[in-house]
């Protein structure tokens, strides 16, 4: 909720912060939903960790025949907790995230509000003033990446959250240094057109991968994500593990716990892979940068290999059009279904956007995670120009055929399955065999008369499976976030940081072309 307090002094209330800021300071109403799933998140993650470092120091103590004592008291929020957990918000603004994390988050024992800016800075220390948490979080006027190198040694943190305004790969580097031994990092970027393909060699430049505009953009720009994470996090000896992965809104979101282990860093090849993207029916095939071999001396040994490839053809099987070459992407799995499975059990129903947080982990607990990206109900059926087939019926034909198949939480009519390519076009050939495709529509060359003219393996059955229909959709929970009108996308950067010049100068742009075109006009009549 937002407020004016006076003519430029603006009051925002969420959670249980309050924060009062001047001027124009970004705040967007609709990363409540982040915010509150990143108090979830980390509650979840507190209890987890402190239980590992308990269990860990009683093995300590008992092998040098220590007596253990544990303290078993509940932590409270909003309390000082001396054996708790330390976090960083490198790019705070107006500090709210961090006053709710110390209002809202048990067993918590230092929290840094940081941002370059001098003005957010001071908005910062008043508000912290403002809601009584001098003892919990403290103020920090640094940049945000110098401040986590200063870290990288001593004092590391145990959560570090990175929530800036486009593209967080600058910050990553310090990122993965300053955390500590399974350490929790929260990374948001908003920078979907170059992750979702618009811009390819911006992508690269940037994420160190190529993207690609196709219809599982969201679900590949959080792999992209994720390989980059766990690009810089290998030169330090160190690698990562997904806890969970959202595409959510304008913006995605991981979270993903940081260890070290020069030995499991080998393993990073097997979990990345490059795309193989088809331009015309929109297929596409993975193909790891490397493969795993058991040792047949030795069971409990692996081998590292390479894979031969590639793993098409020049031309697609299925429709003859020429394939993209994306990547390398993160092709492991996106969440540990565990972890995710207590958040959702634990998740506080104050929380003002709780029925979606429960609504979309309930779509993640059912995502398919060794089924990277996925195909869509009108592209499948677009594609063919045949009528679409009610979404339970495809997925009914994918079970029937022995196959799994899953919705994700990044697109209402996805199609996650660890079918082949050329499963699903045969299934969706016998579609168009009960539904007929108009003659007209089968244009030589196009890659509905190429995929039609092939005829299916066999008939398959289409008849509803009641196992088709997941829990969350008979649950009616809300899954999908509808539009919400007045402050849709992710607004304009805080100008606390732009100097006055730069900003009358873009207000005097404002318009300009069309100033001009009216100009032209005006001077035509008159000639």
């Amino acid at each position: 909720m937002m407020s004016e307090t006076s003519s430029s002094q603006q009051e925002i209330s969420e959670g249980l912060a309050t924060v009062r800021t001047v001027g124009n300071v970004f705040y967007n109403p609709v990363q409540e939903f982040n915010r509150d799933l990143s108090i979830s998140v980390i509650r979840t993650f507190t209890r987890l960790f402190k239980d590992e470092q308990e269990e860990k120091n009683s093995k300590k103590k008992n092998e040098d025949n220590i007596v253990v004592t544990i303290n078993k008291d509940t932590p409270e929020a909003g309390v000082k907790c001396e054996d708790g957990i330390t976090i960083l918000e490198a790019l705070s603004a107006t500090g709210l995230r961090s006053i709710r994390y110390a209002k809202e988050i048990p067993g918590v024992r230092e929290i840094i509000a940081n941002d370059i800016s001098f003005k957010a800075a001071q908005d910062i220390k008043n508000n912290v003033a403002l809601n009584g948490v001098e003892n919990l979080v403290q103020p920090s006027h640094n940049d945000a990446v110098m401040l986590m190198y200063e870290h990288r040694k001593e004092k590391q943190f145990d959560v570090i959250d990175l929530d800036p305004y486009g593209c967080p790969t600058i910050f990553l580097d310090s990122a993965v240094q300053a955390i500590k031994e399974g350490g929790l990092l929260l990374i948001t970027a908003t920078d979907m057109a170059v992750l979702a393909g618009n811009s390819p060699e911006t992508c690269y430049s940037k994420y160190g991968a190529i993207s690609l505009r196709m219809k599982s953009c969201h679900e590949m720009a959080l792999r992209i994500l994720l390989q980059c994470i766990e690009s810089h996090a290998n030169r330090y000896g160190r690698y990562i593990v997904p806890l969970l992965s959202l595409s959510a809104d304008f913006y995605i979101r991981v979270f993903v716990r940081v260890y070290s282990g020069a030995h499991k860093c080998k393993f990073t090849t097997s979990k990345l892979s490059h795309v193989y993207h088809c331009t015309g029916c929109d297929s596409f095939l993975l193909h790891p940068l490397g493969i795993l071999k058991k040792n047949d001396k030795n069971k409990n040994q692996v081998k590292f290999g390479i894979p031969t490839g590639p793993p098409v053809s020049g031309k697609c099987d299925h429709c003859g059009h020429p394939h993209h070459i994306g990547g390398p992407i993160w092709s492991a799995p996106l969440h540990s279904p565990e972890f995710v499975q207590e958040v959702f059990d634990t998740a506080s129903e104050k929380l003002g956007t709780f029925r979606r947080i429960q609504g979309v982990l309930s779509v993640v607990l059912e995502e398919l995670l060794d089924a990277p990206l996925y195909y869509t109900l009108e592209r499948l059926s677009g594609t063919i120009h045949v009528e679409m087939p009610p979404m339970m019926a495809l997925r009914s034909a994918i079970l029937n055929a022995g196959y799994k198949v899953s919705f994700t939480h990044m697109n209402k009519t996805s199609v996650k399955t660890n079918a082949p390519p050329r499963i699903v076009w045969d299934i969706m050939r016998c579609w168009a065999k009960a539904h007929p495709v108009s003659k007209k529509r089968l244009v030589d060359g196009s890659p509905a008369s190429h995929i039609l003219a092939i005829e299916p393996e066999k008939d398959y059955s289409f008849e509803i499976r009641p196992d088709a229909n997941p829990a969350s959709r008979k649950m009616g929970y809300v899954r999908f976030q509808e539009n919400p009108a007045p402050h849709w996308g992710p607004g304009s950067r805080a100008t606390a940081m732009v100097g006055e010049q730069k900003i009358q100068k873009s207000r005097n742009n404002q318009g300009k072309r069309k100033r001009e075109v009216s100009q032209e006009s005006t001077i035509e009549k008159m000639e």
